[in-house]
Parts: C-alpha cells; sequence; structure tokens
C-alpha cells in the first residue's frame, strides 16, 4: 500500500455495491483491500481495472467474512487502514419455520459476525492513528422487518445495534461508527423478481424507481469523509420508501 493514499477494506466488493464502493473509493484516491467469497476472478479483474485506471494499490483477496480463521489470516497482511466497510451479506427467503439452524446461522454469520471479526481486527490498526471510520451496509429490513426475511432482517437490526454501540465505545478514541441502509437497489439480490413483482414493488417507493449501486457507494464515500462529529448513525437510501 502507498504511504500517501489513506487504505479502505471494502468486504463482499467482486458485484453490486460493493463493487461500486470499491470504484467510488479508487476514483477518490484510496488503496484499497478488497474481498469476496466465490467470485474471486471478478475480483482479481476489477482489482486489476482500477489499478490501472486510477493509480491505486488494489489487494484482491477471496475470504469467507463469516469465517473468523478467514478474517484473522486476511488482516494479517494488512498493516494500516482508514476505513473498513463492511458490505459482504447473504440473504434467505423463505417461511421461518422452513429454515434450517445451519441457514439461520450462516446468515447471521455472513451479516452479523463478521462486523465483528473484522472491527476486531481494524480497531487496532485505528488506534495507532487516533482515526478510522468504521461503515457497516445495513438493510431497511432492519428497523422494518420482512416477512419471508426474518433471518435476514434479524441480522440486519442486530448490525444497527451493533453499530451504535460501537460508536459509543469508540468515540472517544476518534473512530466513527456509523450505517447506511438500503431500500430496494437494483443488484443481482433482488434480480429474483418477477416484471409484475418489480411493478408493484416500484409502485410503493417514491422515486418510482429501484436505488443504484452506485447511489448507495457514494453515501458510503460520503459518510467516510463526513466530520468526525458524525457517529452512531443509520442512514437510510431508499427513495423515501421506509
Amino acid at each position: 500500500m502507498s504511504n500517501q493514499n489513506k487504505s479502505a477494506l471494502i468486504t463482499g466488493a467482486s458485484r453490486g455495491i460493493g463493487k461500486a464502493t470499491a470504484i467510488a473509493f479508487a476514483k477518490a484516491g484510496y488503496d484499497l483491500y478488497v474481498t469476496c467469497e466465490k467470485s474471486i476472478d471478478a475480483l482479481y479483474e476489477l482489482a486489476r481495472q482500477l489499478e490501472k485506471e486510477y493509480h491505486i494499490t488494489c489487494t484482491a483477496v477471496q475470504a469467507d467474512m463469516g469465517d473468523f480463521l478467514d478474517v484473522k489470516e486476511l488482516f494479517a497482511d494488512i498493516e494500516e487502514l482508514d476505513v473498513l466497510v463492511n458490505n459482504a451479506g447473504i440473504c434467505h427467503s423463505g417461511l421461518l419455520a422452513d429454515m434450517s439452524p445451519e441457514q439461520w446461522h450462516r446468515v447471521q454469520a455472513v451479516n452479523l459476525d463478521s462486523c465483528f471479526y473484522t472491527s476486531k481486527f481494524a480497531i487496532p490498526l485505528m488506534l495507532k492513528k487516533h482515526s478510522g471510520k468504521i461503515i457497516n451496509v445495513s438493510s431497511v429490513w432492519g428497523t422494518q422487518g420482512a416477512s419471508m426475511e426474518v433471518a435476514y432482517s434479524a441480522s440486519k437490526g442486530a448490525v444497527n445495534t451493533f453499530t451504535k454501540a460501537l460508536a459509543r465505545e469508540l468515540a472517544p478514541s476518534n473512530i466513527q461508527v456509523n450505517a447506511v441502509a438500503p431500500g430496494v437497489i437494483d443488484t443481482d439480490m433482488n434480480a429474483g423478481y418477477t416484471d409484475d413483482e418489480r411493478a408493484v414493488l416500484i409502485d410503493e417507493i417514491p422515486a418510482n424507481r429501484m436505488g443504484t449501486p452506485e447511489e448507495v457507494a457514494a453515501m458510503i464515500l460520503q459518510i467516510a469523509t463526513a466530520p468526525e462529529y458524525m457517529t452512531g448513525q443509520v442512514i437510510t437510501v431508499d427513495g423515501g420508501w421506509c
């Protein structure tokens, strides 16, 4: 990593919001660490593209962010860090009564436990500088709750509380912790809707459209550069929906 640029770790960066966030931060001059669990070829290609286009350093790492040992190994190669973006996440649609314990725990591991794992290792790096930003990607379902997505809603609700509690804990150390809660964003995660379902959903959104990954990424970058006095906030990006 360059000694001149600030550095950021963005998890789940091979597509969607994570990819858009990596592009936004590279464009802003950050050196990057980016992770994904499965689409490593796409992540390597993104890293090469960002390095070539924005003249930054981008290190791509294949890691399961819901696995403590994977996260520990990831941080073994990170010597300094200014911004942590906890974006990696998965969803599960279906009746709670039909969900297995393994499916439940997997959703919690990737969406919530990962925030603990990465923060555990990022905080000492930020304490060295007496500064840092931790940004968690939550969801409007973390406050509203969604039928057929109980595990996902529960995990994101916990992320919101995690954000507020950790912000209080780290405020004396000048480390800010905030979250962004997207509404319906046009990503692969929401690609399963039929045309009729999309039309009904969009009709409920005052902005009359789905959001874009780039819009969420822009908000994440704004949070990363926000005044130090802003911490413990969960900022909704949903077109006025919730």
